[in-house]
């Protein structure tokens, strides 16, 4: 996006203009905001704290929670402009939210990725796990994310600052966005929109094969478990990672499927402000209601805490 014209900043058109509507979308949005952020910092805070939560599942949800940043590189911003009615945001501020949105939001299907083949070690190799996903490839594992991650969108991302924006500064979104700033460039952007196309194609797909194939060779092992208790954990284990892989891709796939050009900057924005506000917010309780773990570690410090105020 580099600024060779006049244009210093850029207007957000975000997703309404009806008052009403907009009192109620920064109600949500508050309310949605907050409970992500405080979910997700319970999580990291336990999986830190609780000696229980030291092994790699919860490695890598602690880093799965991180998403809290992906939906702060937008939603704050977005919070301010419906309140102030500045719809304005300058190029820096505007390059530096694509840059974390983009790699907040690869390294999650990367973790999701990599969180799928944990479970897949630990139902269908069980005996090997600790020497499979050890401390070590653990964090090798998550340092792959995010290196993956950056490699991933730097190329892109350095093509976009080359970018002219002569005749409109507008992008119709809630978000600095790639598609639609790309709408607005006088330049050429034929390259850059067909590595963003490849980017997104390939981290999706490799995502996705891994996850599923994955699950494939669960589905097949748990009907061969002895005993109904052992298939019922087995299925109870993988069972909030499936939820939040179906949130995740079908987002994704509600965006690139869509069902006329008319429609698709409205079912943009729209599955857009899913991924960035709702999805944060909900993975928490999907992992916390449906594991007994964090549910334990979880009333455990509610317990000292409650004990040492008493002191």
């Amino acid at each position: 996006m580099k600024n060779q014209t006049s244009i210093t900043t850029f207007i957000l058109l975000g997703l309404t203009d009806d008052i009403r509507l907009k009192i109620l979308l920064f109600i949500f949005l508050f309310l949605s905001y907050i409970v992500s952020i405080s979910g997700n910092l319970s999580i990291i805070t336990l999986t830190l704290i609780d000696s229980h939560l030291k092994t790699p599942m919860y490695l890598f949800l602690q880093n799965f929670s991180l998403e809290i940043s992906f939906t702060t590189a937008c939603i704050p911003r977005f919070l301010y402009s419906i309140s102030s009615g500045d719809k304005s945001i300058t190029y820096t501020a505007c390059a530096s939210q694509l840059l974390f949105t983009d790699l907040f939001a690869v390294t999650e299907f990367f973790l999701l990725a990599i969180m799928s083949y944990d479970r897949y070690v630990a139902i269908c190799k069980p005996l090997h796990y600790t020497t499979i996903i050890s401390s070590r490839v653990c964090k090798n594992f998550i340092l792959f994310c995010w290196v993956a991650a950056l490699i991933i969108i730097l190329p892109p991302l350095i093509l976009g600052l080359e970018l002219e924006f002569c005749d409109s500064n507008i992008i119709d979104h809630f978000c600095c966005d790639a598609s639609p700033i790309l709408k607005i460039s006088c330049s050429d952007t034929w390259l850059m929109e067909q590595m963003v196309i490849v980017c997104a194609v390939l981290t999706f797909i490799i995502t996705l094969m891994c996850v599923v194939l994955s699950y494939i060779y669960i589905i097949s092992t748990i009907p061969r478990f002895p005993s109904a208790l052992q298939r019922k954990k087995a299925f109870s284990t993988c069972s909030s990672h499936m939820i939040v892989v179906s949130i995740t891709y079908g987002s994704c796939i509600f965006i690139y499927v869509k069902p006329s050009a008319k429609g698709e900057v409205a079912i943009n924005k729209r599955i857009s402000l899913l991924i960035t506000s709702i999805s944060p917010m909900l993975n928490p309780f999907i992992y916390t209601l449906r594991n007994k773990q964090v549910k334990q570690a979880f009333l455990h410090s509610v317990k000292n805490i409650a004990f040492r105020s008493k002191i």
